[in-house]
C-alpha cells in the first residue's frame, strides 16, 4: 500500500522548476514589489514643477522632451526613445520570469500576455507613424523584441539554461535602471532652462530606478547560487 502511495506522488525533482529558481517567499516578493514600482513609478510624476500642468509622468517624459530644441537637434546624446524603456524592461523580465513554466499552463501564457500588454505602453500614437521613422522606429522595435522574446522563450524556453536567464534578467533589469535615468539626467537641465526654474527628481525616477536595481540584486545573487551550484 504504501509503495503505491508513494508510486502515485510525483517526484519533486521531476516536476518543472521556476526559471530563476525562486522558491524562496522573500525574493518572490521582493522580485514582486520591484515590479509594482517599476510600473507605478512609469505612471508618476518625473518632472516636479508646482504648476501641475507642467509636470510631467515617466509617460509623458518622451513626448515631452521631443519640443526642446537641443532634443530635436539631436544634440542630446541619449534620445527621448529611452523614456519608454521601462514597459520595455519590465515585460522582458516578466518573459524571462515565465520563460521555462510549462506552457500547459494557463499562467504561463497569461504572464507572456500580460508582458507583451505593458510593452505597448511604449506604442507611438497613431499620427506620429507617418512622420519620418526617427519618430517612432525605436519604440516600435522595442515592442518587436518582447514579442520576439516571448515567442522564443515559449519554444525554447525548457531548453534554457537558469545561468542564462539570470545573466538575461540582470542585463535587462540593468538597462531599465540607467538607461532612462540617463536620459532624465540629461533633458533636467533643459527644462529648468526653459521653465526658468530649479527642477527636482520626481518619485517616478527614484521608484523607477529602485524596482530596476532590486530586480538586478536578486538576479545577481540567482546568478551567483547557480555558479555555486556548478
Amino acid at each position: 500500500m504504501t509503495e503505491r502511495i508513494t508510486a502515485a506522488v510525483p517526484d519533486r525533482e521531476a516536476l518543472p522548476r521556476p526559471p530563476l529558481n525562486l522558491d524562496a517567499s522573500m525574493p518572490q516578493t521582493f522580485l514582486f514589489l520591484a515590479f509594482v514600482a517599476i510600473f507605478v513609478g512609469y505612471f508618476m510624476v518625473w518632472l516636479p514643477h508646482e504648476t501641475a500642468g507642467l509636470s510631467f509622468t515617466g509617460l509623458e517624459m518622451g513626448e515631452q522632451a521631443k519640443f526642446l530644441p537641443p532634443v530635436r537637434e539631436g544634440q542630446i546624446v541619449p534620445g527621448r526613445s529611452l523614456f519608454y524603456v521601462p514597459p520595455i524592461t519590465l515585460a522582458l523580465m516578466l518573459v524571462l520570469l515565465a520563460a521555462r513554466w510549462p506552457n500547459r499552463r494557463w499562467q504561463t501564457w497569461a504572464a507572456r500576455a500580460l508582458a507583451v500588454a505593458l510593452s505597448f505602453l511604449a506604442f507611438p500614437a497613431l499620427e506620429a507613424l507617418g512622420t519620418e521613422a526617427a519618430e517612432w522606429l525605436w519604440r516600435v522595435l522595442m515592442i518587436v523584441l518582447v514579442v520576439l522574446t516571448a515567442v522564443a522563450t515559449s519554444v525554447a524556453g525548457q531548453r534554457l539554461s537558469s545561468r542564462a536567464l539570470w545573466l538575461l534578467f540582470l542585463l535587462v533589469a540593468l538597462a531599465g535602471a540607467i538607461l532612462p535615468t540617463w536620459a532624465f539626467q540629461a533633458v533636467r537641465p533643459l527644462f529648468a532652462s526653459l521653465l526658468q526654474a530649479e527642477i527636482g527628481i520626481g518619485p517616478g525616477v527614484w521608484l523607477n530606478g529602485v524596482g530596476h536595481a532590486t530586480a538586478a540584486v536578486i538576479a545577481a545573487i540567482g546568478f551567483a547560487r547557480v555558479q555555486d551550484q556548478g
